[in-house]
């Protein structure tokens, strides 16, 4: 049965989101100040800011009355700094929430595995959420007020994304492309320690479980992430998928972020992850696996989506 859902952001997780909904045959919203967003004849693009409660309660009501059943809310800071996520995101999320509450609609949100505070082990579902520092931190009081909200909600940790639409991340544009011209990819820290990376149409489709499954409402969950491999490694999958030599692989110090980050304040939010990449950062999804009936797309099939994703837009 055709059901309203709304996605509020366009980037690779809302896009992935609402273009997976609409061909489950579902009516979909997506939310930006643009109005963009994927091109699909289920899927209206409308111009709304999530900040405006009232544009946000027409958004969540259907042409003949029906009220959205999902809110996905797929937006994160417009900066990549703590200063800019604590001023902008829990506003906008308590406005959602407030929202999605006058109509009863569950609310799902990509998360990341920033506010986990032992990190050095896998992290699984139960693993300890208690950072405090900087963007860390910043995730972790948003779990917080989450859980206090009398709204439903659905937190579904990812790693760090690769796939189709992906373009600001370690496997996205400074990894695919790179490979695919046969230069060197130089990556963050370590380029052999075990690193779990996600891949956004798995992260996508266990949102979208979650949402019509309230057994797991009001949980933290992980999304499907398939065993961790090395950058090395994932960096070799997508040269194979494209039928490529094994590709080089260097890498960037720490000790140069932490150097450009006393001039730097793009340098300084980037150092204070710097650990995910030098040791080994591994998540476990077993559990969320069981209780979704899902499970990680292969790496290899993973790298072979998005390198012809990747192939295709240059073109």
């Amino acid at each position: 049965m055709s059901k309203l859902h709304v996605v509020a952001g366009a980037g690779p997780v809302g896009t992935t989101v609402a273009e997976q909904l609409a061909a489950q045959g579902h009516r979909v919203r997506v939310l930006t100040r643009s109005g963009s967003g994927p091109d699909h004849p289920r899927i209206e693009r409308l111009h709304i800011d999530v900040n405006d409660p009232r544009a946000l309660d027409d958004a969540l009501t259907g042409p003949d009355g029906d009220s959205a059943v999902a809110f996905y809310m797929c937006i994160h800071g417009s900066t990549y700094s703590a200063e800019v996520w604590e001023k902008e995101l829990p506003a906008a999320e308590q406005v959602v929430l407030d929202a999605a509450g006058r109509v009863g609609a569950v609310v799902v949100f990509p998360e990341s595995l920033y506010s986990y505070s032992s990190p050095h082990e896998v992290m699984t579902e139960n693993s300890p959420r208690g950072a405090t520092r900087g963007k860390l931190g910043v995730r972790t009081r948003l779990l917080a007020a989450r859980d206090a909200h009398s709204t439903p909600t659905v937190s579904v940790v990812a790693s760090d994304f690769f796939g189709p639409h992906v373009l600001n991340a370690h496997a996205g544009e400074r990894m695919v492309p790179v490979v695919l011209a046969g230069k060197t990819s130089r990556v963050l820290g370590s380029a052999d320690t075990p690193h779990s990376f996600t891949y956004v149409p798995d992260l996508a489709a266990a949102m979208i479980a979650a949402a019509g499954n309230d057994e797991v409402w009001n949980r933290v969950l992980h999304a499907p992430t398939a065993p961790a491999v090395t950058q090395r490694e994932i960096a070799t999958a997508f040269a194979t998928a494209a039928r490529m030599p094994a590709p080089k692989v260097g890498t960037i110090p720490t000790w140069v972020l932490r150097a450009g980050a006393i001039v730097s304040s793009d340098m300084r939010e980037l150092a204070e992850t710097a650990y995910m990449f030098t040791d080994p950062f591994v998540m476990d999804s077993s559990r969320t696996e069981a209780a979704l009936g899902l499970s990680p797309t292969p790496i290899s099939e993973a790298a072979d989506t998005t390198v012809r994703w990747w192939q295709h837009r240059a073109r």
